[in-house]
C-alpha cells in the first residue's frame, strides 16, 4: 500500500517556540518602557512647566548609552546574550520598585526621576543590542526578515498599549504607573529566562581597543550599514516632535494625561497596522527606493503634526509617521542583520544602538532646546524639513543604498567561530 508524500508545509514563525517566548520579553519590556516614558515624562513637566527639563529626560536616557556603547557590544559577543537580557530586566524592574517606594514616602523628587532614567537608560544600553544580536539565532535566515517584522510589532504594540496604561494609572496616582511599569519588567525577565537555543559563539580572547573598535571599523567597511543606520539617526534626530507631546498635549491640544497617552500610542497604531502587512507581504524588490521614500513621508507628517491644532488630524498625522517609520525600521534591520556576521553581530548591534539612541534620546534634548529657543511648532517643523532634506541628500552620499533591489543573503560565520553550544 503506497502513500503519496507529503509535501513540507513553508517555514513558519510559530515553529519556533523560542521566539514567542522572546516576543513575549520584547513586549513586556517595551510595555514598562512607554508607561515609564509616560510617567516621568509627565511628572517631569508637571513639577517643572520647562521644556529643557522635558529635554534632559532624552540627555539621562543617552549618556549611558554613549558610554557603554563599545563594552556593550563586547559582551554581547563574548558571554551568554540571553542572561545579559534577562540581568538587565530584573535591574530595571528593581530599579522601578525602588522609585516607587521613594514616591510613596516623599522622598523622590526631579533629581531622583533623572537618576532613574539614567539607570534605566544603562540597562538599555545593554538589552537592546543584545536583543537585535540573540533573535538571529533563533529563525532561519528565509524567516529573518518577517520575523524582524513581528518583532518591530512587538515594539510598537508595547507603544501602543503602554502609553495608554501609563496614562490611565497615572491619572489613580503616579506610583502605580511606576509599579506597572516594574511589573512589566519583572514579566520579560522571566519570559526571557524561559529561551532555549543554540547559539555560535567566538572563542574568549583577550580585550584589546581593536576588539572594541571592531564594530566600528566593520560599520565603516559597509557602506549599506553605515548609510542605513546613518540614516535613521539623522532623521529621527532631526523629526523627533513626539519628544515634545507632553507640550502639545497640554498646551497646544489641550489634553490632559489621558490624551497625551492616547497621542503616544498613536504611531505605534500606524506602525503595528504596517508591520501586520510587513509579516504578510514581506519587502523583496526596491528596498532601497522604499526606505528613503518612508523616511520622506515621515518627515511629511512630521510637518503636519507640528501645524494642527486637531486633535483627530494630530493622531492621524502621527498614526502616518509611526508606519513609515516602521517600513524604515524593518528595511535597515533586516539589511544590517544580514551583512553582519554572527561573530560580529554584537558589536554591530551596539553601535547600531548608539545611532538610535543619538537619534532617539540626543534627539529628545535637541527639540527640547529647540522647544525653548522656538516654541513647540517652529520645532516640529522645522525637524520635519530636515529629515526629508537630509533624505534627498542620504541618495547622493550613499547611492550603493538607493540601488538595492532585495535584501541579501546572510554572511557565512568566520573561520574562528567557536562550536555551537547549548544554553540552558
Amino acid at each position: 500500500m503506497s502513500s503519496a508524500a507529503v509535501p513540507p508545509h513553508p517555514p513558519r514563525l510559530a515553529d519556533h517556540p523560542d521566539f514567542a517566548l522572546f516576543w513575549i520579553s520584547r513586549v513586556a519590556s517595551s510595555l514598562a518602557f512607554q508607561v515609564l516614558a509616560v510617567a516621568v515624562g509627565w511628572m517631569v513637566y508637571d513639577l517643572t512647566r520647562s521644556a529643557l527639563a522635558l529635554g534632559l529626560v532624552g540627555l539621562f536616557q543617552f549618556l549611558p548609552l554613549l558610554l557603554l556603547t563599545l563594552v556593550v557590544g563586547q559582551v554581547a559577543d563574548t558571554f551568554d546574550r540571553r542572561r545579559i537580557v534577562m540581568a538587565c530586566q530584573a535591574v530595571a524592574a528593581a530599579t522601578l520598585a525602588a522609585l516607587a517606594a521613594g514616591l510613596l514616602s516623599g522622598a523622590a523628587g526631579v533629581p531622583a526621576l533623572f537618576a532613574t532614567v539614567s539607570l534605566i537608560g544603562a540597562t538599555r544600553a545593554f538589552e537592546h543590542p543584545t536583543l537585535n544580536a540573540l533573535l538571529p539565532g533563533l529563525v532561519p535566515a528565509d524567516l529573518l526578515p518577517r520575523a524582524l517584522a513581528v518583532s518591530a510589532s512587538a515594539i510598537q504594540t508595547a507603544t501602543i498599549a503602554g502609553p495608554a496604561l501609563g496614562g490611565l494609572a497615572y491619572a489613580v496616582a503616579p506610583t502605580l504607573s511606576i509599579a506597572l511599569a516594574a511589573a512589566c519588567y519583572a514579566v520579560a525577565a522571566l519570559a526571557m529566562a524561559l529561551v532555549r537555543h543554540r547559539a555560535a559563539r567566538v572563542q574568549r580572547g583577550p580585550v584589546s581597543l581593536e576588539t572594541l573598535l571592531s564594530g566600528l571599523a566593520f560599520i565603516r567597511r559597509s557602506p549599506v550599514v553605515l548609510g542605513s543606520i546613518s540614516l535613521d539617526m539623522f532623521a529621527v534626530l532631526l523629526g523627533g516632535a513626539t519628544a515634545l507631546l507632553p507640550i502639545f498635549a497640554s498646551d497646544v491640544l489641550h489634553v490632559g494625561a489621558e490624551g497625551l497617552g492616547v497621542l503616544r500610542a498613536a504611531p505605534a497604531a500606524g506602525a503595528v497596522a504596517m508591520a501586520f502587512v510587513l509579516s504578510r507581504v514581506p519587502l523583496t524588490r526596491s528596498v532601497g527606493p522604499t526606505m528613503f521614500a518612508a523616511v520622506a513621508v515621515f518627515g511629511l507628517a512630521t510637518i503636519v503634526f507640528s501645524l494642527s491644532t486637531s486633535y483627530w488630524l494630530s493622531l492621524g498625522a502621527l498614526a502616518v509617521l509611526g508606519a513609515a517609520d516602521n517600513v524604515s525600521v524593518v528595511i535597515r534591520s533586516s539589511l544590517v542583520q544580514l551583512s553582519t556576521p554572527d561573530e560580529m553581530r554584537g558589536r554591530v548591534s551596539a553601535v547600531n544602538s548608539l545611532f538610535i539612541g543619538t537619534s532617539n534620546q540626543l534627539g529628545e534634548f535637541e527639540s527640547g532646546v529647540t522647544a525653548a529657543l522656538l516654541g513647540p511648532v517652529g520645532a516640529g517643523l522645522m525637524g520635519g524639513i530636515g529629515t526629508i532634506l537630509i533624505a534627498a541628500w542620504w541618495v547622493r552620499l550613499f547611492p550603493a543604498l538607493w540601488r538595492i533591489d532585495d535584501m541579501p543573503a546572510r554572511p557565512k560565520p568566520a573561520p574562528q567561530a567557536a562550536k555551537a553550544i547549548e544554553i540552558t
